[in-house]
């Protein structure tokens, strides 16, 4: 019902932009915001260290995200999602960072994105990752993907992908010649992960470790 109400007011989603603003800056404040403490990691292997991130796949500044405590810790990046609201979020939440609506891919085309609702984490190009959890209430609507090179010039340390199922065609569009994140983390399942691992492999990446869905991928 509140998901509802918002999505359906734009006085209500306006003031609640300006709340969840002024509640991350100043009282959210927790020892892990990832879902399964992907940042707990991360605070292992960066330390004090503070550095830029690109978060792609986003969804949300504070509820499963993996760069709330770096950005707490004073990092700043770049977050892109293919949800207008999420990056409305970011917007409010995370003023000084570089918060971006696209859908990322190997190539510029349109396609359909499917919507289960403004603020699920399970919005997607493909409809099977609605179907596994037997959603039948979606919407759908046409996009043109963008490339990852012509969002993002400048260098950074973490990258995190997590982007149901399009995590590869993602990466590969990711010049890692060119941009050398430290740490790489991406969701794998098992359609994605020889491929994905032979891509990090290549480009001088070794996995650190597993949690869950979230490989986590230091440079050697």
């Amino acid at each position: 019902m509140k998901k509802k109400l918002l999505s359906n007011s734009k006085f209500l989603f306006s003031f609640y932009l300006i709340y969840m603003g002024f509640k991350y800056r100043y009282f959210t404040k927790k020892k892990s915001y990832s879902q399964f403490a992907e940042d707990l990691i991360l605070k292992e292997i960066f330390g004090n260290f503070v550095g830029k991130y690109v978060d792609i796949g986003c969804f949300h500044p504070i509820k499963y995200s993996n760069t709330a405590l770096l950005h707490k810790m004073g990092w700043t990046g770049t977050n892109i999602d293919l949800n207008q609201k999420s990056i409305d979020l970011f917007n409010s939440c995370r003023p000084s960072d570089t918060n971006i609506v696209a859908c990322l891919s190997d190539k510029i085309e349109k396609i359909d994105i499917y919507m289960n609702t403004e603020f699920s984490a399970l919005n997607s190009i493909y409809l099977e990752n609605l179907n596994n959890f037997d959603i039948k209430n979606y919407k759908k609507k046409q996009v043109e993907t963008k490339l990852f090179k012509n969002l993002v010039n400048n260098n950074f340390d973490y990258l995190n992908i997590d982007c149901e199922g399009h995590d590869y065609k993602i990466l590969k569009s990711i010049d890692l010649n060119y941009f050398t994140p430290k740490v790489i983390i991406i969701e794998v399942g098992q359609k994605n992960k020889d491929s994905i691992y032979n891509h990090l492999e290549i480009n001088g990446y070794q996995i650190y470790k597993i949690q869950t869905l979230s490989h986590i991928f230091v440079k050697k």
